[in-house]
């Protein structure tokens, strides 16, 4: 049996297609393995992204890894796939000649036709006219789930209409494109029924979902009916856009109980200033307008976004209306980086990058002083509180897990001392918050 290691770097939209290519690898016979810590396969596909230079440098270095493997006679083939490769394929190829096949963000499921006809011929991977090939039974194969079997990610549609001056994902990803509601709705009921209980509906931008097939947004009908399918229990929205925001979205979460409370919702930035220069056809009175109606419409909910420093023309002014913004608005969650030019974007094409990188660095460290305080503030208030706790996994003496607050691997975790009861992985409790540290929580199941 031919044994296949993948790598994938990146967010969770990039998880989903490598789990759609290894379940097809699956289909075909092959042993896959994800992220092995000590990977045997005699190929690896490294799934890369490309979004801003460290996750480019990550993707680069960790393909130079596997080269330095195949030299070393560890790998037999090495594939690279995904956002990098469908920006910079030309440059990469000729960068790095001893990758075996590169493909791009829509191209991939063309990998496993091709490693098996070259298998069959002992042919180089671009040799398509080598032999047939089942293509229809391989594009239908299940998913290989490689989060823990009770919560999965589920990618609505691809690419962003939206282009914002500094993104570069317009480019690589193309027009938005929403997936047919019928697919993705058999794909929660198969999912369903593997055991799949918690849903993370993801996408670049959830909230145009529908536009283009049936000419209106069409998400909140989508999770609706999503959140009536028989054994959802949880399911948790992430990457809506603030302008033109679909408000029936917020009845859904506020009628239906396995809607999460929360709203992942990146704003970037609050004065008047950066958001017309970042192009985000948005303003500061329309912002604060939208974080207030949510809050109203849906008492309780969290409210995680991201915010960028140090974008071209950014003033201490502005900064000082982002930090101020921060202290009024007190999201539950929030991230913020520092802008970086991206080739080919609208900013680095017609603005100059002028804020210096110590200055970007000084305000970001601010801003993240700032809501690591607000983050405390927050989480102490739930301490007393007894929340429904879905659990993770086990590390030590405590059970690992996440309330309805909380998406996988970025937000806060509870944890709950093992000797306090035999718990069972992926099953929800009632847990009373005991203690809370700046980001985690502490508790015990109520019995």
């Amino acid at each position: 049996m031919k044994t296949i290691d993948f790598i994938s770097l990146g967010c969770s939209k990039n998880l989903v297609d490598s789990e759609n290519l290894m379940g097809m690898f699956e289909a075909k016979g092959y042993h896959v393995t994800h992220d092995s810590d000590d990977p045997q396969g005699e190929y690896v596909v490294v799934n890369t992204c490309g979004f801003i230079a460290d996750a480019k440098e990550e993707s680069i270095n960790t393909i130079l890894e596997q080269v330095a493997r195949k030299n070393e006679g560890l790998v037999k083939k090495i594939f690279v796939m995904g956002c990098l490769s469908e920006r910079y394929l030309a440059d990469l190829e000729a960068e790095i000649p001893e990758v075996d096949g590169w493909y791009g963000k829509f191209n991939y499921r063309q990998l496993l036709e091709d490693l098996s006809r070259c298998e069959v011929r002992g042919t180089r991977c671009e040799d398509s006219s080598a032999t047939d090939f089942e293509t229809e039974t391989c594009n239908h194969a299940p998913r290989k789930l490689t989060t823990p079997p009770h919560y999965a990610y589920i990618k609505i549609s691809e690419g962003c209409d939206r282009h914002c001056a500094y993104c570069a994902i317009p480019l690589i990803t193309g027009r938005h494109q929403s997936r047919p509601m019928e697919e993705i709705l058999d794909e929660v009921r198969w999912l369903v029924s593997q055991g799949t209980k918690e849903f993370q509906v993801i996408a670049q931008e959830l909230t145009y979902y529908g536009v283009d097939l049936y000419g209106e947004q069409r998400i909140a009908e989508l999770i609706e009916r999503m959140a009536d399918i028989e054994g959802v229990e949880w399911i948790r929205l992430h990457y809506a856009y603030p302008t033109h925001f679909p408000w029936d979205l917020l009845r859904v979460m506020r009628e239906k109980k396995n809607v999460c409370r929360y709203m992942d919702i990146a704003l970037q930035h609050i004065s008047d200033h950066m958001l017309t220069r970042m192009r985000r056809h948005t303003t500061k009175k329309e912002t604060m307008e939208l974080i207030e109606r949510m809050r109203n419409e849906v008492p309780g909910i969290h409210l995680r976004t991201t915010l960028m420093v140090g974008f071209p023309g950014e003033t201490d002014e502005d900064f000082q209306e982002l930090v101020d913004f921060v202290k009024w608005a007190r999201f539950e969650r929030m991230g913020a980086f520092s802008y970086s030019e991206e080739d080919g974007t609208y900013s680095a094409e017609h603005y100059e990058d002028d804020v210096p990188e110590e200055v970007k660095d000084q305000r970001l460290s601010r801003l993240m002083r700032v809501q690591q305080n607000i983050s405390a503030e927050i989480e102490a208030e739930k301490v007393g509180q007894k929340l429904p706790v879905i659990i993770d996994r086990t590390e030590g003496d405590y059970y690992i897990g996440r309330t309805e607050f909380c998406s996988p691997e970025v937000d806060p975790e509870v944890l709950i001392p093992v000797k306090d009861g035999n718990l069972t992985i992926g099953e929800i409790y009632q847990v009373r918050i005991t203690d809370s540290e700046e980001f985690d929580l502490y508790g015990v199941v109520e019995k």
